[in-house]
């Protein structure tokens, strides 16, 4: 491991200034969070900010010699709120955000340290994502931007479910052509993990969505488009029974927005 990172090192002599801090938020996170942090070993720093796990989560963070800062769960059911406190814990000025179920590959890290060294390094870099569902990547869910990259000095993270970061300077992606920097998501949720996400996820999209003047026919055209928009427009017709399965459950998402919606303007 050793021998490894020095040969990185050597290839990519550091600044301060060209430092990348990675930033880790767990709960519980130990199914994946070996092969996550082995997959990082090569950056400067790996920050694990952890909202008190109760299995092997903090075991594996510090076997691999992470530097573990804290945030109280306390009523937090999103992680955003912690994503603010951890990046600006960042000892580093460029930061790096990954979930403890994705993987960044080696041509991926070495790109990020290109883009640092430059005298017109962007402020912020959106990274294409790799989904997989019943056990096959799914061409209706890539690119998945992410906005995960960026200057820590420049950057505030909203306390919204599925908020991207706020960042001031310009923005650019990453080409999806360029399939080998995407970051791999390891979660391969099952039909029954994204229903139970939907029943929360669209519970915390509600003081967004609120503004939205939703009606009646919400309830049928939005996750009819969603699921056009996923099995059509982004080709999941390619993937088979899953790609069939995850459109319907787009759908499905969506209809419970406006369902909730609906009913609370009711109440």
């Amino acid at each position: 491991m050793v021998l490894n990172q020095d040969l990185f090192v050597s290839l990519h002599p550091m600044s301060e200034q060209n430092s990348i801090s990675v930033v880790i938020n767990t709960r519980n996170a130990e199914k994946h969070l070996q092969r996550v942090l082995e997959a990082v070993k090569g950056f400067d720093e790996v920050l694990v900010c952890d909202m008190e796990s109760e299995d092997k989560t903090l075991d594996i963070a510090r076997s691999y010699g992470c530097r573990i800062v804290t945030f109280p769960k306390a009523d937090h059911a999103i992680v955003e709120p912690a994503r603010e406190f951890a990046i600006h814990e960042a000892a580093h000025p460029w930061v790096l955000v990954i979930d403890a179920d994705e993987v960044v590959t080696p041509a991926l890290r070495d790109y990020l340290y290109e883009q640092v060294s430059r005298a017109d390094a962007p402020s912020g870099i959106a990274i294409p994502r790799k989904n997989y569902f019943m056990g096959r990547f799914l061409h209706s869910a890539y690119p998945d931007y992410v906005l995960r990259f960026f200057r820590r000095d420049v950057t505030h993270w909203p306390p919204v479910i599925h908020c991207a970061p706020e960042i001031e300077g310009p923005v650019v992606r990453i080409p999806q052509s360029r399939e080998d920097l995407a970051i791999v998501h390891l979660a391969n949720d099952s039909v029954s993990d994204i229903l139970r996400k939907s029943d929360t996820y669209s519970q915390y999209e509600m003081p967004r969505r609120r503004h939205k003047n939703y009606g009646v026919g919400a309830l049928i055209y939005r996750p009819l488009f969603r699921f056009f928009k996923s099995y059509v427009m982004k080709r999941g017709f390619l993937d088979g029974i899953p790609g069939l399965i995850h459109a319907c459950l787009d759908a499905h998402y969506q209809f419970d927005i406006v369902a909730k919606l609906l009913e609370e303007r009711k109440k």
